[in-house]
């Protein structure tokens, strides 16, 4: 694992330096996979560790305070530990080969720990990959309003070659089709009303019984039935290519099918229902344009990990730097968590804890990934 933070650039004044830059970053990414969660539980780790840490790193002048820590952190240019991290994701993916379409997931989330009153709080599109749980790729904009530019400039460093690219609404734009389809990708891209006129149209077509029922018939249906959490979720997903009489579908590069998804979940508490639609640029096939949209939900995942088992939210980390640099290794460390084996099966929270009690003895198995 080492030998992917050596190349990390440090900028700083060689004849300042008391701690090398890639040390640094090795201690808070064991911090944070030992649960630390904010800067001063980095520093508590380190310091009750530092025995254990010297058997791979040299600490010639000790333990960094967190302050030394955090300020250190925030000089680290976000896009060099991006370069980091993509090297990470290319070893667990170098023996999968091209001939699988993987669901490449995009998506946008607030760091609400970034913001106060005087700054908008960070906000971080990432690409992640259903199939390996690794953020393939990010970038990071000051304020919502200003993710559909940010997803672009992340199609412009990622490979989608082979991949299925989902997004919501937000995401379901001309230009960012294009350049998908020109990745030699495929999309499936959720409609909304911030596209009125193709909403409205796909609406009504799947309004319509008679198309339903053709649907249905031509083998371009599924439904599943799932219980879980005290709930009964029943899914159905309706795809297909006859898209000739929707307006303006030229200006969407590569579009194939249409499809809508409904979704029921019954509960003590009563029932609740959900109406999606999407354009595609899949060929007719109802069990890959489902594993497409349920897939989507991974990158949810990654958010609800990144606030529920490293308590993102609750960083007040407001340099933009640091905190994008922090939320790049808690990814990080969420995709180590996913592949290390423990004797038991724990949740990636419960793995969390048991690193921190015998990081000791788990340090060897993590620094061999």
């Amino acid at each position: 694992m080492y030998v992917f933070l050596r190349g990390i650039e440090d900028e700083r004044q060689e004849w300042k330096v008391e701690h090398k830059l890639p040390d640094i970053v090795l201690i808070v990414l064991m911090a944070l996979l030992a649960n630390a969660d904010d800067w001063q539980e980095i520093g508590i780790f380190a310091k009750s560790n530092e025995e254990v840490l010297k058997k791979y790193i040299p600490l010639e002048n000790g333990i960094p305070s967190h302050d030394t820590i955090q300020r250190v952190m925030s000089c680290i240019k976000p896009e060099v530990m991006r370069r980091v991290n993509v090297l990470w994701n290319e070893l667990l993916n170098s023996d999968e080969g091209e001939k699988i379409k993987k669901i490449l997931c995009i998506d946008g989330k607030t760091m609400r720990g970034n913001g106060n009153k005087n700054q908008d709080p960070l906000h971080v599109v990432s690409a992640w990959l259903k199939e390996n749980g690794v953020c393939f790729g990010q970038k990071s904009c000051d304020s919502k309003g200003k993710e559909i530019p940010m997803i672009e400039e992340l199609l412009d460093t990622i490979s989608v070659k082979n991949q299925i690219v989902t997004m919501d609404a937000i995401g379901t734009q001309v230009d960012i089709a294009k350049k998908i389809i020109k990745g030699k990708g495929d999309y499936v891209l959720a409609v909304k009303g911030n596209q009125p006129t193709l909403h409205e149209n796909i609406t009504l077509y799947f309004d319509d019984e008679e198309f339903i029922s053709r649907i249905k018939t031509e083998g371009l249906y599924l439904k599943t039935v799932e219980k879980a959490r005290g709930q009964i979720e029943t899914r159905e997903y309706f795809q297909t290519d006859d898209i000739k009489w929707l307006p303006n579908r030229e200006n969407w590069s590569g579009l194939k099918t249409i499809g809508m998804t409904r979704s029921k979940c019954k509960s003590e508490k009563g029932e609740t229902s959900e109406t999606r639609y999407f354009i595609s640029s899949l060929e007719p096939d109802a069990d890959q344009f489902s594993q497409a949209v349920r897939g989507h939900w991974s990158v949810e995942s990654m958010h609800w990990h990144l606030d529920v088992t490293f308590r993102e939210d609750h960083n007040q980390t407001l340099e933009k730097n640091a905190a994008e640099n922090m939320n790049i290794l808690r990814k990080f460390a969420l995709s180590i968590l996913k592949v290390f084996e423990l004797d038991k099966k724990y949740s990636l929270k419960k793995k969390r804890f048991a690193i921190s009690c015998a990081f000791h003895k788990f340090i060897d198995k993590l620094m061999a990934l």
